[in-house]
């Protein structure tokens, strides 16, 4: 038994989905952009000699080390970013205005100005740096720098993720449910939460990944030791530079981190599509 074909879209919303032709030329230049650099890669890559560098000590040491930091710099996005957005998105236009740029700032500064602005708060001569060195902690070029500087990146892209979901279902739910007796705990866990879901989800899988790729705030706030602050980002650029490898292993290493974030972009599909339906 054959599934029924699908309704035809009516005439004025085929209308409406059309789109001038010359749209093409520059969206074509828009593909060739993202898509021409990845395919340069590959063309480049020493087929031959990917297995023996991507699992090599040095590149399965810099993945784990990734991954783990990257989860954990994920779930620190996760428990303040949420409440954060939810501030953003139910203050009034001008505090919301205000906190919603500081929130993005992250996302416009320059990696490296990041890494200085946490040595100028954590390093030793920082803003805690005394406090810190008084009960006994270090920060800077620990692995604990990893994850405090892949936070820093990665929460702007959860927080708007969720402030926007959040912006967009209003505060309609909320409000009949406080009508209808339910504490404010009680609404945040069951109505504003599945109702953000979606975004939520979104802004959880990009934050991964771009914590999984952050390279310039690690570089100058955690360092680059092996076994302890060298991310896989870091592994690339110590492998470019001739640290006793060479550029192959660097590309077959890029190549090993456009896998995991790839994989990890088309897990973030499937959850959206299964969660639309």
């Amino acid at each position: 038994m054959t599934a029924p074909a699908p309704p035809e879209r009516p005439a004025a919303e085929r209308a409406a989905a059309r789109f001038p032709v010359w749209l093409y030329a520059p969206a074509a230049v828009g593909a060739a952009v993202l898509v021409l650099p990845l395919v340069a890669l590959l063309v480049r890559l020493d087929w031959a000699g990917v297995p023996a560098a991507i699992t090599s000590p040095a590149a399965l040491q810099a993945l784990w080390l990734s991954l783990v930091t990257a989860t954990f710099a994920t779930l620190v996005c996760v428990l303040i970013g949420v409440p954060l957005a939810v501030v953003i998105a139910r203050s009034s236009r001008g505090v919301a205005a205000v906190l919603r740029t500081l929130a993005t700032l992250p996302l416009v500064l320059p990696p490296l100005v990041g890494g200085i602005a946490l040595l100028a708060l954590l390093g030793r001569t920082g803003l805690a740096g005394d406090a810190l060195a008084a009960a006994g902690i270090r920060v800077p070029f620990t692995t604990l720098a990893v994850v405090i500087a892949q936070t820093f990146v990665a929460l702007p892209f959860l927080v708007i993720s969720v402030e926007g979901s959040l912006r967009t279902a209003g505060t309609r739910y909320e409000t009949i449910a406080a009508g209808l007796g339910a504490s404010r705990f009680t609404a945040f866990r069951r109505i504003t939460l599945p109702i953000v879901g979606p975004g939520l989800l979104a802004g959880t899988v990009l934050c991964f990944a771009r914590a999984l790729g952050e390279f310039g705030a690690t570089a100058l706030f955690a360092g680059n030791s092996a076994g302890t602050t060298r991310t896989m980002p870091l592994a690339i650029y110590t492998a470019f530079n001739g640290a006793g490898v060479s550029e192959d292993t660097a590309i077959a290493l890029s190549l090993m981190l456009i896998v995991v974030a790839v994989a990890v972009l088309l897990v973030m599909r499937g959850w959206r599509e299964d969660a639309t339906r």
